[in-house]
């Protein structure tokens, strides 16, 4: 029986004979500094974000006219620990973030410590000067907010509504204590009160806390999940968005159901709720799961603007705050994400896939709509991607994350009209990074089984002759779109250089955009008999492998298949069914089993809970262990908050008990995320190598 092998022995000895052919190495082309957080100041021309420089997490700020950019802060090592939750207080005298936690998880505020420190780190809020200067640690805590009067900071720590002065001349102190988690902290316009979400499991309420001497006011309170509490500019009033609250009689596990959800107001003084709107109780009018899920807003006292799916595709609408039909301000067969709102409250600002070129859906461009009119405008088109727009407080700069197909998204600007966005980190770039090295990959399109058309970026060498080994690249998510260039999130820009490198290597690498993941509208969002429910969206991966297969530069024996996080389940799909395509394959962090993940048993169980159970296994890759015979490497880091280590560890064992040939490697105390730079480089090239012993 074939032992497993543990890969780091087998890393060392690939590189040592790699590294003299390959253009590039895989630390260069992941040494661009990646940017998150991109925020502006209520007033003024001040701008902030966080850089990840190889592992160093700092706070860079720029301000108008120049908008040079300025380092912050001065933390030094590659720790691990995220910033996040950054903001800049009116006036532009502060700037406050979070620092800790693994925030892409689904325990954000929980300290992690991949970097194997005798002292765990925490999870904890600062405050530093714009101007510059020491920065300061105010309290543990997480998800702060500065108020408007820009004198403190409320933040959550332990579930409960903290407050501390922002610039720590006074110790955190309890706000007030509630039954529940409380979340979704937002002031009021003057500054004079504080609403937010009380989590209750089965419930939520939106509360609003005023001083220390008046009882906390509950607003409309119902059997229901309430979310998203937003002041009208006056400050007399609040929408939210209500979704039912949990239990009732079981319903079918394998039916695709509407997700009902409702718009809300309520009177502050009273407390007393109206319904404004509710989506339509059709599939599409589920609550979107989209970037910023409803995206409300309440910019003027007439209009409340709302993101909804309802029409096919996730649109920006607005509605009179009396109530009415609402106004479809997007039209057209494009999805909207990243949504802002300009400091005069006319205009929503946001990116969107669409502009004046056919491939511009796996593109991102920013755009612009009045917050009462169907009248929205491009502001950026070409061959670059634009994401995450901001406006300057005084209202004449756009501030965005730029990048195009061999420059990494960096910080831009470019005043509030049509243009080109300038990038103002270009000299940020390290020297090495093989900017004049990387290709263009072009979209192309292939149909599954069923009809349905599959999208894809293509990565060829410069030298196009002869015949390549191939890789199928399969993203996370799932609801992700990759791009025609360089992607805005760093878990997917790091999946972007690890294709580049490939392609350095002598692949051919095509990126899938399978269905579930978004950008082609809801029934490619929200497929029947998808995931769990079927794993349809495997027969897209498989298409890949076939349409690769039948290109006359490639080898059809030569196919390899990687991915990680969902990526990662439909990697060991492709090698459990059909290991005849695809020859070997890395399944990073992937689910293997789905049964785990269903509904625990009741007393009175779902009419359907058999046959969900049945088709949970069917959909799960360990159910095709018998058809498995290419060689795997499983990567797993054991902090994982997204997909536990077992789903590995059970891999692990059903692998050595059939004797099918496989590697390994374990990570201790990162997370989903690579927190650590150096184990991002390690998994890299651990993938990297692999996939050359075995298909080169």
């Amino acid at each position: 029986m074939p032992r497993p092998t543990f890969l780091l022995a087998t890393v060392i000895f690939l590189n040592i004979h790699l590294v003299t052919a390959q253009q590039f190495t895989i630390e260069a082309v992941t040494s661009y500094p990646c940017p998150s957080e991109l925020t502006s100041a209520s007033t003024g021309t001040g701008i902030a974000w966080a850089f990840n420089e190889q592992g160093k997490r700092n706070v860079y700020v720029a301000a108008g006219p120049d908008f040079s950019p300025r380092q912050l802060t001065a933390y030094p090592h590659d720790d691990g620990q995220e910033i996040t939750g950054l903001s800049i207080s009116a006036g532009s005298q502060w700037v406050v973030y979070c620092r800790g936690g693994d925030h892409s998880g689904k325990d954000g505020s929980n300290p992690v410590n991949p970097a194997h420190l005798l002292v765990p780190p925490k999870t904890e809020i600062w405050s530093v000067p714009f101007a510059g200067g020491p920065a300061k640690v105010l309290s543990e805590g997480d998800y702060p907010v500065i108020s408007p009067r820009a004198d403190s900071v409320v933040f959550i720590r332990n579930g409960q509504v903290w407050i501390v002065p922002v610039d720590g001349t006074a110790p955190a102190r309890n706000l007030f204590s509630v039954k529940g988690n409380c979340h979704s902290l937002i002031w009021s316009p003057d500054g004079t009160a504080l609403a937010f979400v009380a989590n209750r499991s089965d419930h939520a309420f939106i509360g609003i806390y005023r001083n220390a001497y008046t009882p906390l006011q509950w607003i409309a309170p119902a059997f229901s999940k309430d979310a998203s509490p937003r002041w009208s500019p006056d400050g007399k009033r609040i929408a939210f968005v209500r979704t039912p609250g949990a239990g009732g009689i079981p319903d079918s596990l394998l039916v695709r159901k509407h997700q009902p959800w409702a718009i809300w107001t309520a009177d502050v003084n009273t407390g007393e709720g109206t319904l404004l709107w509710k989506a339509p109780a059709t599939l599409a009018g589920s609550i979107p799961t989209t970037d910023g899920g409803t995206n409300l807003i309440w910019p003027t006292p007439d209009r409340i603007a709302f993101l909804s799916y309802h029409d096919g595709w996730p649109h920006l609408y607005s509605i009179n705050s009396k109530g009415g039909a609402p106004l479809l301000l997007t039209p057209g067969n494009f999805m909207v994400e990243h949504v802002d709102m300009t400091p005069d409250a006319k205009w929503l600002v946001f990116s969107a896939n669409t502009g004046t070129d056919t491939t511009d859906t796996d593109r991102r461009h920013i755009a612009r709509v009045p917050v009462d009119k169907a009248a929205m405008e491009l502001l950026t088109t070409g061959k670059g991607i634009e994401t995450y727009p901001v406006i300057t407080g005084d209202g004449n700069t756009l501030a965005t994350l730029a990048g195009n197909a061999q420059q990494p998204v960096l910080p831009a600007i470019m005043p509030f009209r049509k243009g080109v966005p300038a990038s103002i980190c270009t000299s940020l770039l390290p020297a090495g990074f093989p900017l004049a090295q990387l290709v263009s990959p072009r979209q192309v399109s292939f149909k599954a089984p069923d009809g349905t058309t599959i999208h894809g970026q293509l990565f060829e060498p410069a030298d196009k002759k002869g015949i390549h080994p191939a890789i199928v690249y399969i993203h996370g998510g799932p609801q992700r779109q990759m791009l025609l260039g360089w992607h805005y999130m760093d878990y997917y820009a790091n999946a972007y250089a690890v294709n580049q490198y490939l392609v350095s290597q002598g692949f051919i690498v095509l990126s899938v955009n399978y269905r579930l993941g978004t950008g082609y509208g809801y029934e490619f969002h929200k497929p029947p008999h998808a995931g769990i429910n079927g794993a349809a969206e495997y027969q897209d991966i498989k298409a890949a492998g076939e349409w690769l297969a039948a290109q006359p530069t490639v080898n059809p024996k030569k196919i390899g298949v990687y991915g990680g996080s969902y990526g990662g389940y439909l990697t060991a799909h492709a090698l459990g069914r059909d290991s005849r395509l695809f020859a070997a394959g890395v399944d990073i962090h992937g689910v293997h089993t789905r049964t785990e993940l269903l509904p625990p048993p009741s007393s009175t169980p779902a009419p359907d809970a058999d046959t969900a159970e049945i088709v949970a296994w069917k959909s799960s890759p360990v159910a095709y262990i018998d058809t498995w015979k290419s060689p795997v490497l499983i990567i797993h880091a054991d902090d994982d908050r997204n997909v536990a280590f077992t789903q590995s560890v059970d891999l692990f064992k059903r692998l050595e008990s059939k004797g099918i040939p496989f590697e390994y490697l374990a990570i201790p105390d990162d997370t989903h995320h690579w927190m650590k730079y150096s184990n991002a480089v390690m998994v890299d090239k651990a993938t990297a190598a692999f996939l050359i012993k075995q298909l080169k």
